[in-house]
């Protein structure tokens, strides 16, 4: 089993010249796609780099000086290890997250060209922290497509005010899952002053509220959870009322299944809903609901399913 760090090269603080000059007493670095504890396996994907190819390593590894002052608390891979020409383990390195290093100071270091890294790794072979950083910018350009459609479903005069609340997480990452108050009370006063009507406005937010429902994850994002609440916020028999009042379209619909199920709508008002809404809910969700949303349903969220 190899482990992390060699005696004396995690004193003091890690740099590009502490490094090479490690790399420049090596003979054979052994690079493993996986963490430290895990080097040994035969299932993990490995090359040798020897010769001028060290000397091209050291490039691409290159790291701010000074370090990051930190750790990061995952294992790291892939894992690097560096022999000398005894054949003598000199340097233990892992990668995290594709763009730091640690092993060759008191702290991780930020790379200064991780794409570069990862690159160099996949022209020789070890393809998965390229398939990995693919896999998460597919992820982020779909969590911003999904942020947009969001922000495009809000209710006429809102659209501002509902960016606002949807980019106050990204400048506030330490703050999840508590609510960002000043954005989401300035989303909530605009609603009020746009649509003073109760039952305009609960009818507006359970159409925006449902937009969660028919996204691919099936799951609520922080912005989300911002319109929820003021529905909550709202007296429930006019909620109940706006549903009722004239009948909801499936946009709507999608809305009241959402809140419905939630734990504080539950928690405060019980699971059981009123005739006919009830039996209208059921109805839609039967012929027209997501997996997630027949599944709340099956479990009680709105009593017994009706029969016949």
């Amino acid at each position: 089993m190899i482990y992390e760090g060699t005696a004396g090269m995690t004193e003091g603080p890690p740099t590009t010249a502490r490094l090479r000059d490690v790399l420049n007493r090596a003979v054979r670095v052994l690079i493993v796609e996986g963490p430290p504890d895990q080097a040994d396996s035969a299932d993990l994907a490995r090359i040798v780099v020897t010769g001028a190819e060290i000397a091209d390593l050291a490039r691409v590894l290159a790291i701010v000086d000074g370090g990051t002052g930190d750790q990061c608390r995952c294992h790291g891979w892939p894992t690097i290890m560096v022999h000398d020409s005894n054949s003598e383990l000199i340097a233990c390195w892992t990668l995290h997250h594709q763009s730091g290093l640690r092993g060759i100071g008191n702290c991780d270091a930020d790379l200064r060209d991780g794409p570069a890294l990862t690159a160099w790794l996949a022209e020789r072979g070890l393809t998965r922290s390229r398939d990995i950083q693919a896999m998460r910018a597919a992820q982020q350009a779909e969590a911003e497509r999904r942020r947009m459609r969001w922000i495009q479903a809000a209710p006429a005069g809102l659209s501002d005010a509902a960016a606002d609340v949807a980019q106050e997480r990204e400048r506030d990452l330490d703050a999840w899952p508590h609510p960002m108050p000043d954005a989401e009370d300035r989303l909530a006063a605009l609603t009020r002053h746009h649509y003073p009507d109760a039952i305009e406005r609960i009818r507006l937010l359970l159409a925006w509220a449902g937009i969660p429902s028919r996204e691919s994850t099936g799951s609520q994002m922080w912005y989300d959870t911002a319109v929820q609440r003021q529905l909550l916020a709202e007296d429930p028999d006019v909620v109940l009322a706006a549903l009722t009042a004239r009948p909801p379209g499936p946009a709507q619909l999608d809305g009241a299944a959402e809140l419905f199920s939630s734990f504080e709508w539950t928690s405060a008002h019980g699971k059981h809903l009123p005739e006919p809404l009830r039996s209208v809910l059921i109805a839609h969700i039967q012929a027209d609901g997501t997996d997630p949303m027949r599944f709340r349903m099956h479990h009680g969220y709105y009593g017994a399913e009706p029969t016949g």
